[in-house]
């Protein structure tokens, strides 16, 4: 069966490639300003399009269903209608651009045929998945040129937000951070009256033993708090310098709001009942969490921008 889907996959790219170098040769790449000419290149995209449709509705089918059931990756819904609304409001800006076609998306688009089929072979979704955003590049670059891929830069760029990053990647990253947590929840519980010995990320009680699991690691609010700090940092900054510091300020942020949580699941159990730090005192302070994380991200921004001072009138794109 996975033969199968190799070979379908294949013979998909094979027929795409075919469809594109037909479709090249059919429109010269210059700008053309006769109507029927354009009319034909619209056609030849379509077909594209639905070509591409065809071949990645496996990729993005089983990408939709992780975002779906998998909660560290569910703000992959928001990241392709986000991007979509950067390029709906810059519409202006991109139809008075003058088109000019290049060679050169032909490489890309080989580039992202090649990833592809190295990433079904491989049984890698992460490669299967970044091959699409390849393709898209190499299509804009290929149809309409350099200068329509450069003033897409920012909506393509942050599509890499909606695909979950690899396993290996994944567990690299949520261990540190599960010690992490323990380590400033097991320094603060202390100060506050909480008597705690930690071992790894398990932090013992005088009732019971408090583990730092992987949704508590922090992992899950941190991919979650950079996509929207991105978000933020578009639509409420017009400096690049700031955006960027909004986006790493998102890390310390998510660290720091998620100790918070382990402390106050802490105080919990020793002062009131420990079967509340279990139930659903542990699942709502999951979103209160996240709502002083987005706070928190308001308030480092309005400390830029108190030592920075006031961004320019005009909104830079």
């Amino acid at each position: 069966m996975v033969l199968g889907l190799h070979r379908r996959s294949s013979s998909h790219i094979l027929c795409f490639c075919a469809i594109l170098s037909h479709a090249a040769q059919l429109e010269p790449l210059t700008p053309s300003t006769h109507s029927s000419a354009r009319n034909a290149a619209w056609w030849q995209i379509g077909i594209l399009l639905v070509l591409l449709g065809w071949i990645y509705s496996p990729i993005l089918s089983h990408l939709v269903r992780q975002w779906w059931h998998d909660p560290n990756f569910s703000h992959g819904f928001f990241v392709p209608l986000f991007s979509f609304f950067v390029l709906w409001s810059d519409r202006s800006r991109l139809s008075s651009l003058t088109p000019k076609p290049s060679w050169a998306g032909l490489f890309i688009i080989g580039l992202a045929s090649s990833t592809l089929i190295v990433g079904v072979l491989g049984a890698e979704l992460f490669l299967s998945r970044i091959s699409l955003l390849l393709m898209i590049a190499g299509l804009i670059v290929l149809f309409a040129g350099w200068n329509y891929l450069r003033a897409a830069l920012f909506p393509w760029i942050f599509l890499i937000l909606m695909i979950p990053i690899p396993t290996i990647i994944f567990n690299e990253i949520t261990f540190p951070l599960q010690i992490l947590a323990s380590k400033v929840a097991s320094a603060i519980l202390p100060v506050l009256g909480v008597p705690v010995l930690r071992q790894g990320n398990i932090i013992m009680l005088a009732q019971m033993s408090l583990e730092v699991a992987e949704a508590c690691s922090g992992i899950r609010s941190l991919l979650s708090l950079v996509t929207l700090a991105v978000i933020y940092g578009y639509l409420m900054e017009t400096r690049i310098w700031v955006r960027v510091l909004l986006g790493f300020a998102a890390i310390p942020i998510a660290v720091a709001a998620n100790s918070l949580r382990i402390v106050g699941t802490g105080l919990l159990v020793q002062y009131w009942d420990p079967d509340k730090a279990e139930g659903f005192f542990h699942a709502f302070s999951g979103w209160l969490i996240f709502v002083i994380s987005l706070l928190m991200l308001f308030l480092v921004h309005r400390l830029l921008r108190a030592v920075s001072g006031n961004p320019p009138s005009e909104k830079f794109r």
